[in-house]
């Protein structure tokens, strides 16, 4: 049906060893944990090496008062991270991975984080900068906040070394934190150029980071001459692959203006074929399968998959891959 890299097509699955990984979302605000557990369940049979769980900053909203005029108001619509890692801890077994942000948390803030998840035996860490506040044209941290994720990883090392921000010690006898970062295939949108992203890329593996995640991509050819580059830059680490199934039509113009990641030709085009979402969704999860298989035969150890909205589709992917 399609062509990956020129060189692959959807056959019998390889038989090289991969791991996977999925990210979730916590629960809106208001919301139980029951939909979260059974999007959960249905890829746990295929035993992931972990469970990534997102953390979201407050946004400022304006809300109209009685007499007319406008309050500005804050409000995070999905708290609740490092809760859901420990519910999911607890109830599966299963490894949790939480995000921890610069964006809308403090110094201070973080450090509580890190304490809580310490005392929750929750060691395994993801730290990313964060996207900018919604409200804002550019990124800016909070007040007494990070505003580069080298920052937060120079924290989170301080902590395992037993020194908190005002310098007293932490004797806890727990063990330390480790941490992956991101990575991004078609370089961050600020950055000026790939190869500038990638020397910063190489500044956070020195600074601590076992291993790094890309941003989702549809081209694995963007991924392959990633890593390459990375390799040739000295960055040794696992660069894991981070991709997800397509599922509606209007994720064609979404997914580009959010991730700033360019689709395909040929699967743009069978897409633009499709008459319903069901068929885009049945476009996307062959194309991801595709994608998968193609990785795993190239020798790629582990995948990670973006699942929210597309757990239905990316367990189907796994049935096919793993």
């Amino acid at each position: 049906m399609f062509g990956w890299t020129g060189e692959e097509k959807i056959g019998k699955k390889p038989a090289r060893r991969c791991d996977f990984s999925f990210e979730v979302l916590p629960p809106l605000k208001g919301s139980g944990i029951e939909r979260i557990c059974a999007n959960v369940e249905k890829l746990l049979e295929f035993a992931p090496q972990y469970v990534n769980i997102t953390t979201h900053r407050k946004e400022f909203f304006y809300r109209e008062l009685e007499d007319g005029r406008f309050e500005r108001v804050s409000q995070k619509k999905r708290p609740g991270t490092v809760a859901i890692a420990a519910a999911l801890h607890n109830r599966y077994n299963v490894r949790v991975v939480p995000h921890i942000l610069c964006s809308g948390f403090s110094k201070e803030e973080t450090e509580y984080v890190l304490i809580d998840l310490q005392f929750l035996g929750i060691t395994d860490l993801f730290l990313l900068r964060g996207d900018k506040a919604k409200d804002e044209s550019s990124f800016h941290p909070v007040k007494d906040g990070y505003e580069h994720a080298l920052e937060l990883e120079e924290q989170v090392v301080a902590f395992n070394q037993g020194r908190f921000l005002d310098g007293s010690e932490n004797h806890s006898q727990q063990k330390g934190f480790t941490f992956g970062v991101a990575c991004y295939p078609e370089k961050h949108e600020e950055a000026p150029n790939l190869d500038r992203d990638i020397y910063w890329l190489r500044q956070k593996v020195d600074g601590g980071a076992s291993y790094a995640v890309t941003q989702m991509f549809f081209d694995n050819r963007r991924y392959f001459d990633f890593v390459r580059k990375a390799r040739e830059a000295g960055i040794t680490v696992p660069i894991i692959p981070g991709i997800r199934p397509l599922t509606r039509l209007k994720q064609l113009v979404l997914l580009p203006q959010t991730f700033r990641t360019e689709l395909p030709q040929t699967l743009v085009e069978e897409v633009m074929k499709c008459k319903t979402d069901e068929d885009v969704c049945e476009v996307g999860i062959q194309w991801c399968i595709g994608q998968s298989r193609e990785l795993r035969e190239k020798g790629v150890e582990r995948i990670h998959y973006y699942t929210y909205g597309a757990e239905d589709a990316v367990r189907r992917v796994c049935r096919e891959v793993f």
